[in-house]
This record gives C-alpha cells, sequence and structure tokens, in this order.
C-alpha cells in the first residue's frame, strides 16, 4: 500500500494498489461468512422494500433514491460491529433512521436522486433524438439516416454507462464518510469521487469480478443475489477502511 495521498474533511485518503481489488472481495467474504446467515436475512428485508416502494407510482421511487444511503449507512455500522465480534441483528439495518446521521444521509439521498434525474433526462434526450431520426429517415427512405440514428442510440446507451459509472464512484464511499468520519453530503460525494478516481486500478479489477459474480448470481433465477448484494456492500465498506483508514470507535 502505497503512503497517504491527501485528506478530505479529516478523512485520510490512501493510493492502493490494483490487486486489492480482489482483496476486497475475499476480506469481504470472510466478514460475510461471521454472520452469513443474518446478512441473508437482512437483505432478503432490504429487497422486499425497496421492491414495495418500487409498487408506489412516483413517490415510491422517490422515497426509494432518499432512503437508499440511510440503508447504506446503516449497512456500515452493522459491518464494523461484527467485525469487531458484535452480534448481528435485524434492527441493525435501520440503525442510521435515528439520530444525528439521519438528516446528512437524507441530502445525500436528495443529491443522488438530482444526479439520477439529471442522468435521465440527458440519456432521455439522447434517446429521443435517435428515435425522431430513425422515423424521419424512415419516411425519407434513407438508409443513411438510419444508420446515424442507430448510432445516436448507442450514444445514448453509452452516455448512460459513463455518467452512471461517474455516479457511482461519487457515491461508493459517501455513505460510509457521513457515519463514520462526520463529512458533509456533498465534501462526502467530493471525497467519495476523488479517492474512486486515484484508486481506478483497484475499481477496474472489483468491477470485472462484479461482473462475473453478477451472471453468476443471476443464473438460478437470481436467487445468487441474495448473497451477492450483501457481499457487493460488504466489499464497500473494506474498500473504505482501505482507502480512508480504519473507522473510529462511536
Amino acid at each position: 500500500m502505497d503512503a497517504l495521498t491527501g485528506s478530505a474533511a479529516g478523512a485520510q485518503v490512501r493510493t492502493v494498489d490494483a490487486g486489492r481489488g480482489v482483496a476486497w472481495w475475499s476480506e469481504a467474504w470472510a466478514l460475510f461468512m461471521k454472520a452469513a446467515g443474518l446478512w441473508i436475512v437482512l437483505a432478503i428485508v432490504l429487497i422486499i422494500i425497496f421492491v414495495v416502494l418500487s409498487f408506489i407510482p412516483i413517490l415510491g421511487g422517490l422515497a426509494l433514491a432518499l432512503v437508499l444511503p440511510v440503508f447504506v449507512g446503516s449497512w456500515m455500522l452493522a459491518a464494523r460491529k461484527v467485525e469487531q465480534g458484535g452480534t448481528l441483528e435485524v434492527g441493525d439495518l435501520f440503525s442510521c433512521f435515528q439520530g444525528e446521521r439521519l438528516t446528512p444521509l437524507l441530502i445525500l439521498g436528495a443529491l443522488v436522486l438530482a444526479a439520477g434525474i439529471v442522468i435521465g433526462i440527458v440519456v432521455g434526450a439522447l434517446g429521443m433524438g435517435a428515435v425522431f431520426g430513425g422515423v424521419a429517415s424512415g419516411m425519407a427512405g434513407s438508409g443513411g439516416g438510419l444508420m446515424a440514428s442507430l448510432g445516436a442510440g448507442m450514444l445514448a446507451l453509452l452516455a448512460g454507462l459513463v455518467l452512471g459509472l461517474l455516479l457511482t464512484m461519487a457515491t461508493w464511499f459517501a455513505p460510509a464518510l457521513v457515519v463514520f468520519d462526520g463529512v458533509a453530503p456533498v465534501d462526502a460525494v467530493k471525497a467519495s469521487f476523488a479517492a474512486s478516481l486515484k484508486n481506478i486500478g483497484a475499481f477496474i479489477v472489483w468491477s470485472l469480478l462484479y461482473l462475473v459474480a453478477a451472471f453468476v448470481a443471476s443464473i438460478p433465477f437470481g436467487l445468487g443475489w441474495i448473497v451477492l448484494a450483501p457481499l457487493v456492500l460488504l466489499t464497500a465498506y473494506i474498500a473504505y477502511k482501505d482507502i480512508f483508514g480504519a473507522t473510529p470507535a462511536t
């Protein structure tokens, strides 16, 4: 591991080797196995909550975006609790819904929601351009216009992937920074993006392994996600500790 390369709102930022992208998974698995049954229960509860909210038109989606960082922050606290020898409980999934951590995590959720809306507008605009271009080229009998329309559609897809990746980088560490270091939401987003960029090698390795794991988890009717979902959140905790240093006791 290299020397410290900077700081953000009191949280030290490290640059780690690309190989740590593998270690994040192996160390997260070890943490998962300390309370595998309850981690799966928590994941199922979380999935049920998300599914129920998704069925509520408009308001459900808004609520989901707002509370997602609160649940992630709670998961970070639960991960530290298990790591330090504590007993995992279902109530740990809701630990950040009370106390001083709730408001900044909700603000973080609002920031993510706003960014998601902007991304949706950009991708939607590019996609509509592709549709209208295709219709116009079809009416004019222009093959070249159709190819241009397909190109615009691919551009919309690429823009969505890139913007989604940037948003993930900006939010990957943000809940942990709010929960463990008391970093303000906007500063947490900035610090998360900067740390992700500095450790892009490790994140590429992590992402490649994630793609493989996601494919495997989706094969048996998606049942593998009840293990992969909690494991992914635990990798976020391990990566946070790796890059920002050991979490302080509270």
